[in-house]
């Protein structure tokens, strides 16, 4: 729907009378870390302002023609001297990990990581910011 009819897609994703079973309305299935760190990020969320027109865009991307295929892309980097770093939750409701792992195993100048245990906001738990830097420096996994 999202491809064929923006507009209409728009529409319905700005009006707050009708339901609808995504993230925003409480129907993403969180992991517990994620239910933990949550709380926490409340303050520093603008998560009401422009809502609507995030989730909308989000829909844009992720449901209309991209014309292209992902599983396609070329090694960006000329002589392999540098790689995607690509992690992921094994516990994200949102993303999945089967579709994560499907990437990593095809296209090898993505190093992927799976964290056990964690959800869709993994980054801002404690330390995560640090290993990431650490992983993406350092070369430590």
């Amino acid at each position: 729907m999202a491809h064929y009819t923006p507009w209409l897609t728009h529409w319905w994703t700005s009006q707050n009378g009708f339901p609808v079973d995504c993230a925003m309305s409480g129907g993403a299935k969180y992991s517990r870390q994620d239910l933990e760190i949550m709380p926490k990020l409340a303050g520093n969320l603008q998560h009401l302002k422009g809502q609507h027109e995030a989730f909308f865009r989000d829909m844009m991307i992720g449901f209309s023609g991209w014309g292209m295929d992902p599983m396609d892309l070329k090694n960006p980097f000329r002589y392999s001297e540098g790689s995607v770093h690509l992690w992921q939750g094994d516990e994200d409701g949102l993303v999945p990990v089967t579709l994560q792992r499907y990437i990593a195993e095809r296209l090898p100048w993505i190093h992927y990581y799976e964290i056990a245990g964690a959800g869709h906001v993994f980054p801002y738990a404690d330390g995560m910011g640090e290993a990431i830097l650490r992983a993406l420096l350092l070369g430590e996994k």
